[in-house]
């Protein structure tokens, strides 16, 4: 089974039927050091990737948390309603990435997930994945992982939302979907953005309109080259510099 690139957005029945252990995903899910006997246990917890047209939601902020997620191909949003009634994007979410961590604590989702393109989702009940993993000692520490990787990411986002610049938000953005593309095999210097321009305002906290001057700054500047939603980076050096950052590490590596 081979996963869509980031300018694909066909999900094939090849890939919602492959299991896990032949998934190219495989060592981003699952940890290292699981025997045949125990990722077959696993397999027989997942529900196999189901497609989701964009727009679908799996699951509504303040609903029972009862399952984790892993999206096999597309890309998915999570987001809350401000008071202003807008969408406030908490992240994005690429194949590999779990997402449904944040019901954990309190029972009930905190966000509400949403397919932002066509997308193959694994789901694995919570309550189920619980019990292997007490049987399961690599299972129990990628548990731990996930939750830490929680908290990574929260941190990742309050370093973009920084005292920043609109073109320096765009730029540690920009650079972190290179790191992630990468991290699956996939170019880091050219993909495409699974979002909207106005879903990408969400996340940065900016309006639409700054968000296109931004990347119209960047395209001035000879940092990236922009078509539609088609993004080059044309000096990662550069543009990494221009953020001010020496390494950008992947805050959502999963092996």
């Amino acid at each position: 089974m081979t996963t869509d690139s980031p300018t694909t957005n066909v999900v094939t029945l090849g890939a919602l039927k492959a299991a896990c252990s032949t998934c190219n995903l495989y060592d981003l899910c699952l940890p290292r050091g699981m025997s045949d006997a125990d990722v077959a246990e696993l397999e027989r917890i997942v529900t196999r990737p189901r497609p989701h047209p964009r727009g679908k939601t799996l699951f509504r902020a303040d609903e029972p948390f009862r399952a984790i997620y892993v999206p096999r191909s597309g890309a998915l949003k999570t987001y809350i309603v401000g008071a202003d009634g807008g969408e406030q994007i908490i992240g994005f979410h690429l194949p590999g990435e779990v997402i449904g961590l944040d019901g954990m604590v309190e029972h009930r989702h905190q966000v509400t997930a949403q397919a932002l393109e066509l997308s193959g989702v694994c789901e694995v009940p919570f309550e189920l994945l619980e019990h292997a993993a007490a049987r399961v000692p690599a299972l129990q520490h990628q548990l731990m992982r996930l939750m830490s990787q929680e908290i990574a990411d929260k941190e990742h986002q309050l370093l973009v939302l920084g005292d920043h610049s609109p073109e320096r938000r765009l730029a540690l953005l920009l650079l972190d979907f290179s790191q992630r593309f990468a991290h699956r095999g996939f170019s880091a210097s050219e993909f495409n953005l699974p979002m909207s321009r106005q879903d990408i305002a969400a996340y940065l906290r900016l309006a639409a309109e700054t968000v296109s001057r931004a990347f119209s700054r960047l395209q001035r500047d000879g940092l990236v080259q922009v078509d539609g939603r088609l993004v080059r980076i044309a000096d990662c050096a550069a543009l990494m510099a221009y953020a001010g950052q020496k390494a950008i590490g992947d805050q959502r590596r999963l092996s």
